[in-house]
């Protein structure tokens, strides 16, 4: 019998997962929780259809190591973007991912105003 502290961490675990899954569905994206529906130890904590490239954990935990859940995300990730969503009771919703796939996101998007091919050497150095 689980003792009824893992039992609160892992109500916790779930509470956050519902959390996130209404967080993008308030941001308009169709999303659901993971695990039940696939079962896998690699399953994301959060599956969201239109976001096929993302893997997203769910953290909702006051203390913890950020570096050690994105090693767990990117492990489970396989190809896809690892994220970690985290959150601390009475503070907001954070969104973690290595900086090099924010940068690929970035050049994906439209939130660029110029290309990092066209700038020059200077105006690279003056970014930077």
């Amino acid at each position: 019998m689980p003792s009824p502290r893992m039992t609160n961490s892992r109500a916790k675990g779930c509470r956050g997962e519902r959390e996130v899954r209404d967080l993008l569905r308030e941001a308009g994206f169709e999303a659901r929780r993971g695990q039940q529906f696939s079962g896998g130890s690699d399953s994301p904590d959060v599956i969201c259809p239109s976001l096929p490239e993302i893997h997203i954990e769910v953290k909702r935990v006051q203390t913890g190591n950020p570096y050690n859940w994105m090693e767990q995300a990117t492990k489970d990730a396989g190809k896809k973007i690892p994220t970690v969503w985290h959150k601390r009771n009475g503070k907001k919703w954070l969104a973690i991912l290595p900086a090099e796939e924010f940068l690929t996101i970035l050049r994906r998007s439209d939130l660029v105003a110029v290309s990092p091919a066209e700038l020059t050497e200077d105006e690279i150095v003056r970014v930077y």
